[in-house]
């Protein structure tokens, strides 16, 4: 059986981490992916939070982008936490959403460079060694982390064939993001090869509309094309980014259909959800990780419904 997780996404009030994060940890799950989306809530603040307020589960920050965060400061933020946490801090990478990052005004060219770079910097500073790194986007040399020497496994957040590819061959696994349809789930998986295989699945147990909008959040980014595609769903992206961006939720609504979010998500009644989570199970994942819960009710609820 695959090992549960739970997703936070920063749209929580941060005075409600602490009785999520004991939720999940009382629910069974074995880590909290921690999402590190820019405008929402801070993911560092959130995990410190989190394992403060917890004793067992481990902390996934998702995923730390090398555009917004140069990966020196990546690499000082797990060694801080996992100084006070040993051994229950995770540490995901990934290039972030491209709508996010041009909002912010930040560039992000060779997501396949950056990425690869920024992996091998924190490889070196985690392990307490005397960075000497001279790549194509970053350079960090003559310097060591003072609280290095730290066994933090690092993960990639991906979902095309070369980041996936990079995952198998680099870290120590994968994470794929929320809102992809078992299809296409499974067609990355058989570009990974080794490593721990996660994924986060959009869950909720009784009515479907509060997850449209988290759903329509993650489609609206053209590199899920292929996600929609193989799904077998039909939606419109650009005029769904569109409503995004101007906060036109009715029309995010109206754009993920019940028809999208039962190919993209596991929602509905219990037996419903668990025959959903089911699927991905079968593909082949070590863990699945539940997102789209946003209180300590719901995380308690999912969890009993996964099992």
């Amino acid at each position: 059986m695959a090992e549960l997780g739970i997703a936070m996404d920063g749209r929580a009030p941060i005075a409600d981490i602490a009785a999520q994060a004991q939720a999940a940890e009382a629910g069974g799950a074995t880590t909290l992916w921690i999402a590190c989306h820019l405008f929402l809530r801070d993911p560092v603040t959130t995990a410190a939070l989190a394992l403060a307020a917890t004793k067992r589960i481990k902390i996934a920050l998702m995923a730390l982008s090398p555009y917004s965060m140069h990966p020196v400061y990546i690499a000082m933020a797990a060694a801080s936490l996992d100084e006070m946490y040993p051994g229950r801090v995770i540490l995901c990478l990934g290039s972030g959403a491209p709508a996010d990052l041009k909002a912010a005004g930040i560039d992000s060219p060779r997501p396949l460079v950056a990425i690869g770079e920024a992996v091998k910097v924190c490889r070196q500073l985690l392990a307490g060694e005397m960075a000497d790194f001279h790549g194509r986007m970053f350079n960090v040399a003559g310097r060591r982390l003072v609280n290095g020497g730290r066994r933090i496994p690092i993960v990639l957040a991906a979902s095309r064939p070369n980041m996936l590819r990079l995952a198998g061959r680099q870290t120590d696994g994968v994470l794929i993001s929320a809102a992809t349809s078992p299809p296409f789930v499974k067609a990355c998986l058989d570009q990974v090869g080794s490593g721990h295989k996660s994924c986060i699945v959009y869950t909720r147990l009784g009515p479907v509309d509060t997850v449209r909008r988290p759903i329509g959040f993650v489609l609206r980014g053209a590199h899920h094309a292929e996600n929609i595609r193989l799904g077998g769903a039909t939606l419109d992206q650009q005029a769904l980014a569109a409503a995004y961006a101007t906060e036109n939720w009715s029309e995010v609504d109206r754009l993920v259909s019940d028809d999208i979010v039962r190919r993209h998500a596991a929602c509905g009644t219990a037996a419903e959800v668990r025959s959903k989570l089911d699927e991905y199970r079968a593909i082949g994942l070590d863990e699945v990780v539940l997102g789209g819960l946003d209180d300590a009710g719901s995380i308690a609820a999912a969890l009993k419904a996964a099992v």
